[in-house]
């Protein structure tokens, strides 16, 4: 199945669009950090120290400092694996966000997938053996299903390395799932402030490895790959404080998708089980159709046909505020939904 891999979120808002397409919380950064990303303008004269902020990422997962690589987002993170990495075998699990796949493809590299059945729960026993690259999300984008920890880490064993996409984590109360503190020997985690605090126009993001492939990986970076912003970022969220602040929302975050959740169940239709994340999988008869009217009515969702192992009957809607999500409700009401 040939699909549109470059396809995201951002291509599907605009023209005053109210965005449900797009997995950033809204409303956001909070004052506190967008007074010290302003304050950090005054320092471009300068060239980037990333150590501050590499030391206050080690301290918040209990790594070395050695562990941690700086990056302009996840997105530089899959574009620099790719390069530095040679797999004879590379499978992606989908349905996921399919910016991983893009990058090994584009770095020359064969990808096969394994897809994930209706509930899209992980089987690490669909993995063939002898991949020696696997990619796989945690919690996944777009199913927002969480996978059990001990299954992402059976995934490993000598000779292969498991890259898990962790870019939604924060948004799990406790983050009981995450590898990050634990790291097994051949698993590499990969982090993204964006979702959380608002910074997609920022690019921050983290690689976590062992410190032999971190420093392969940044021999292959660009030198002062991430602003001082970015790093002035990356550092305040590091912090307990912003730690805890981001724990508080998370929890608010998860009433209110469940909520969504059950609302959108009640009216018959498939939302995928168990979900964890800042947004909803869900399968609509003609979903492709009810986009579009959707955006005829000033909504904007996330199709779903994009995704290796969804199809035309899917879409993918962020949870945003509970005034919010009751708009939406109300239109896809008047939509016989």
């Amino acid at each position: 199945m040939n699909v549109d891999l470059r396809h995201h979120g951002d291509a599907e808002v605009g023209d005053g669009l109210a965005d449900f397409a797009v997995n950033v919380r809204t409303g956001m950064p909070p004052r506190w950090l967008a007074e010290r990303i302003r304050a950090s303008v005054a320092d471009l004269a300068a060239y980037p120290d990333p150590r501050p902020a590499r030391r206050a990422v080690a301290r918040r997962h209990g790594r070395s400092v050695e562990e941690v690589l700086l990056t302009a987002g996840a997105a530089e993170a899959f574009v620099l694996l790719a390069r530095v990495l040679a797999p004879r075998r590379a499978v992606v699990v989908h349905p996921q966000f399919t910016e991983p796949e893009a990058a090994l493809r584009a770095a020359g590299h064969e990808v096969e997938r394994v897809i994930l059945s209706k509930d899209f729960t992980l089987d690490p026993a669909l993995v063939p053996e002898d991949a020696d690259l696997v990619v796989v999300g945690n919690p996944t984008n777009p199913t927002s299903v969480l996978h059990p920890s001990e299954a992402v880490a059976a995934l490993a064993r000598p000779g292969r390395t498991v890259v898990v996409d962790e870019a939604f984590m924060d948004v799990v109360p406790g983050e009981p799932e995450s590898l990050a503190s634990r790291l097994p020997t051949g698993v590499v985690v990969i982090r993204s402030l964006t979702k959380t605090w608002g910074l997609a126009g920022l690019r921050a993001g983290y690689i976590l490895a062992d410190p032999h492939l971190v420093g392969r990986l940044a021999e292959a970076q660009p030198l002062w790959a991430v602003s001082t912003p970015a790093l002035v970022a990356v550092e305040a969220c590091s912090s307990p404080e912003a730690v805890a602040e981001a724990e508080a929302w998370a929890v608010e975050l998860g009433k209110e998708r469940d909520r969504l959740a059950a609302e959108l169940t009640g009216r018959g239709l498939y939302v995928v089980p168990e979900a964890r994340a800042s947004f909803l999988c869900l399968c609509v008869p003609d979903a492709l159709g009810i986009r579009a009217l959707l955006r005829q009515r000033g909504y904007a969702v996330r199709r779903g046909d994009t995704f290796p192992g969804l199809g035309s009957d899917w879409l993918r809607i962020a949870v945003r505020d509970r005034p919010s999500n009751d708009r939406l409700l109300g239109v896809l009401g008047e939509l016989g939904i």
